[in-house]
């Protein structure tokens, strides 16, 4: 066969690896598997003390949980034109879609700080009782991932704006974004296990 013949494909084409870095998505698992057990262990804790945690849920500011919930998936739509943007060599574009991207996560900590801000006024603490042992450590270990993901969208940005990232390198952008995805999915879990159900 001619050398300079092309290799034809399968009919169904290569298969698509995952966008991004192949460590960012072990990474990414590990943290679904923290959250996953911290879950698990406030639903067996809630299903121990139904009262208490439907009273507890009672305190919380649900309207503020919406708010946050609106800034993340917004936040997370903003990242994904930004990526898509950058895939397109419009890394101008995408440089402003991760600064609103950004701009969604920092009035989610704001809208949660708030609500810290209250609770703890109140002489609310961890050891109040063990619903709200729950909603804080929960809470503040996603607050802390929206930290980090501020962080890396923040270098993402800096890199995008600097023409850094393009058509032939998204591995960056894409695993930055993935990060962000997942501190996004964890909130739509989070919201209604501890503001919303009964």
């Amino acid at each position: 066969m001619d050398a300079s013949t092309p290799t034809p494909q399968p009919a169904g084409g290569p298969a698509a690896a995952p966008p991004g870095d192949l460590a960012i998505w072990f990474f990414i698992l590990a943290e679904l598997l923290a959250f996953g057990v911290f879950f698990a262990a406030y639903a067996f804790a809630r299903a121990r003390h139904v009262d208490l945690f439907n009273t507890m849920q009672a305190t919380l500011d649900r309207p503020a949980g919406a708010v946050n919930t609106v800034l993340l998936i917004t936040g997370s739509w903003c990242v994904a034109r930004a990526v898509e943007a950058v895939g397109r060599a419009r890394s101008a574009t995408g440089a402003r879609w991760l600064l609103a991207g950004i701009a969604c996560g920092g009035g989610f900590l704001v809208v949660k700080g708030f609500e810290y801000g209250a609770k703890f006024g109140a002489g609310i603490n961890l050891s109040t009782n063990t619903f709200y042992m729950f909603y804080l450590s929960l809470t503040f270990f996603h607050f802390m991932h929206v930290i980090l993901g501020l962080v890396i969208l923040v270098a993402l940005w800096w890199k995008t704006r600097s023409g850094d990232y393009g058509p032939h390198n998204m591995n960056g952008i894409e695993s930055g974004a993935a990060y962000w995805h997942m501190v996004d999915l964890v909130w739509i879990v989070l919201f209604p296990l501890v503001y919303v159900m009964r």
